[in-house]
Formats: C-alpha cells, sequence, structure tokens
C-alpha cells in the first residue's frame, strides 16, 4: 500500500482502497465517481474496461490465481500431449481464443479485421474459436475466414432475434452455439442495452426452448454457482462457461473458487465444463483445468497482442501458453489433458 495514504486515527485503516488486493478500506468521504482509463482503442465502451478497485471482480480473479500453488510430482513425468477433445472433435490444446465481440470497430486502421485475424490464428494452431455479438453477416464474414467456431449469443429481449441467430450458426458450420446468460443487467439496475438493442432476461423455459431448437450443442456461458449449472443440465445444455464476463457482478466470486463446486455436481452429467476469468497465461489456464475445467477461453490473455499486430502475434502468444502449460503439467506429471489432479494445487 502507498505510504501517502492517510489512515484513520482510531482505527487505523486507510481511507482509500488497497490496490495490490482490492481490499476495501475504511472512507470518509463521499465516494467519487471516476471512470476507468481504458487502454484499449476504439469508442468508449466498445471494450469493457472495470474499476480495479474493491468491487471489481477481475481484482479478486488475480488475487485467487495467484495464491494457488503448485506442488511438483516430477518422477516419472514426460512430455505431455495437449490434444484435447472438446464436443467430440479434436483440437491441438485445450486453449480457445474466447467470445470477444466488435473488435472490427475499434481500430483507426480499417483495413484490418481483428475479428478475422483471431479467427485465423485459431485456424492455424488448429483450436476451437469463439465468436461474441456480430450480426449475422459480420458472423458470416468472419468464419468465412476460420476454422471450426463456437457462436454466444446475447440474450436479446426478442428472442426471435436469438433463435435466427442460433439457425444461422447452424446453418454455417458452427460447431456449437450459445448464450450470455449473465449478460443481463445494466449499470442502471434495468436490462442492458447493447448497440441500442434491448437484453432480457433468460427463463428455464427459455433455455430449454432454445436448447431443443438446434441440433448443435447448446452451451450457457456466465455460470457462476452450482445452482446455475443444475439448471443449465436441466434445461438441456451441453457444456457451460463458468465465468463472471471479464467482471459483469461487482464482487463477483472467481470463477476457479466455484469450479470444483460446479465439477462435483454435473459428475455423471456428460456435460462439458469450461472456464475463463484473467486467464493470461499458460500457467493460470494449467490452474483453471487442474481444478476441472475440460477446456479454458483466453481472451485478454491475447487481446493486446491481437489489436497492435493481428494474426502472427496472437499465434505466438498462445503458443507461448501452451509452452508454459506444457512445462507445468511435466513438472507435476500430467501426461496429457485427461489426466489433471487438483491435488497438486494448494490454496
Amino acid at each position: 500500500m502507498s505510504e501517502e495514504n492517510k489512515n484513520d486515527v482510531v482505527t487505523g485503516a486507510s481511507e482509500t482502497i488497497d490496490a495490490s488486493s482490492g481490499s476495501s478500506m475504511l472512507e470518509h468521504e463521499e465516494p467519487k465517481k471516476e471512470e476507468a482509463t481504458s487502454p484499449w482503442p476504439g469508442p468508449k465502451g466498445m471494450i469493457p474496461v472495470t474499476s480495479g478497485k474493491a468491487d471489481d471482480a477481475n481484482v479478486h480473479n488475480r488475487v485467487f490465481l495467484d495464491n494457488i500453488l503448485v506442488e511438483m510430482r516430477v518422477i516419472d513425468s514426460v512430455e505431455p500431449d495437449l490434444t484435447t477433445t472438446i464436443l467430440g472433435r479434436k483440437y491441438a490444446s485445450p486453449l480457445m481464443p474466447a467470445a470477444v465481440s466488435h473488435l472490427n470497430k475499434v481500430l483507426s486502421d480499417k483495413t484490418r479485421k481483428p475479428m478475422q485475424e483471431k479467427a485465423m490464428a485459431a485456424r492455424n494452431m488448429d483450436l476451437l474459436n469463439w465468436i461474441g455479438m456480430e450480426t449475422n453477416e459480420e458472423y458470416g464474414e468472419i468464419v468465412s475466414q476460420g476454422g471450426d467456431t463456437i457462436r454466444i449469443i446475447k440474450p436479446f429481449a426478442d428472442h426471435h432475434k436469438i433463435l435466427d441467430e442460433i439457425k444461422f450458426a447452424e446453418d454455417h458450420g458452427a460447431v456449437a452455439v450459445g448464450i450470455d446468460i449473465d449478460h443481463i443487467a445494466g449499470k442502471n439496475g434495468k436490462y442492458d442495452v447493447v448497440d441500442g438493442i434491448p437484453l432480457g432476461s433468460i427463463t428455464m423455459d427459455d433455455l430449454k426452448h432454445y436448447a431443443a431448437s438446434t441440433k448443435l450443442p447448446f452451451i450457457a456461458k456466465g455460470v457462476l454457482s452450482v445452482s446455475d449449472a443444475l439448471k443449465a443440465r436441466q434445461a438441456g445444455c451441453k457444456a457451460i462457461v463458468v465465468s463472471h464476463h471479464h467482471g459483469r457482478v461487482p464482487f463477483g466470486v472467481p470463477p476457479l473458487a466455484v469450479l470444483p463446486d460446479i465439477k462435483k455436481a454435473l459428475a455423471g452429467s456428460g456435460m462439458e465444463i469450461y472456464a475463463d476469468g484473467s486467464l493470461m497465461t499458460g500457467y493460470d489456464a494449467y490452474k483453471a483445468l487442474a481444478m476441472g475445467a475440460d477446456a479454458v477461453l483466453i481472451g485478454r490473455g491475447i487481446l493486446s497482442e491481437l489489436l497492435q499486430s493481428g494474426t502472427k502475434a496472437v499465434e505466438d502468444k498462445l503458443k507461448q501458453m501452451n509452452e508454459q502449460l506444457a512445462e507445468m503439467m511435466m513438472y507435476t506429471s500430467v501426461k496429457d489433458t485427461k489426466s489433471f489432479d487438483p491435488s497438486v494445487l494448494h490454496y
């Protein structure tokens, strides 16, 4: 903590927030509304940023991840095989470029299309790519440049729009399709509005209807509790993403903190479990996989490389993350992606 912070003379508590831990300290003055400075290009809010303060769930993600320690089990260790089966298809690694959105709108250089560049990087590396909120036309243009894809759709208030986008993904060769169940509330306490399009709630009946409307595996993204995981199973989802969508919920529990309980609750269901949330290195990915994820989504971990330099930089970053993942697997005698053991973790 900075030495410049003043302390309460009675309790000794800081009047600010400890940036290193995200801990809430005593506040005497009326809190000021401060907007986080965005490091990203493009229109305000196009790439969301969070406060870095105590209510920022990403702060708690980072602290939780960094406090998971790993014991060595090196006798009989071998070079690991990163090949991973996801929804019945084999890929080179359990790392999946995440479901980002709108990136073709953020750069001043309009000759570049980061969404396509990301799709090409995934194709070149034999990874499963995810795509977030895009129009059908834009989605079609992106997947034409890439390989296997999962489409994630917003919970639009207009349910016909959701069904239309599911059908479009199916017709354009998607591996699976899903919905952001966690993107409902705006900062005003009302249903959020994105790009002028109203969002709405997701009921169990809605989820069942969407899952039944397609021959593709259906995914609930944004599960952060055993309760929602069980509801997703009941609705017919074939997979879930344990996530809080880069800290949408204030004070959100880290996804990895609830992952083991969700894994246990879904045991025997046949559902696949993916995770995301501040996974910036292959070491972070290892921890998520060891705690029960079948595969992980990498978003912010490749975003700088993608926006600054494009396809090759994304490939280089993912290659480095694969190397870090393999390194940790060797140190813990994990021979392949079906052999992770959570008992090597200490937290």
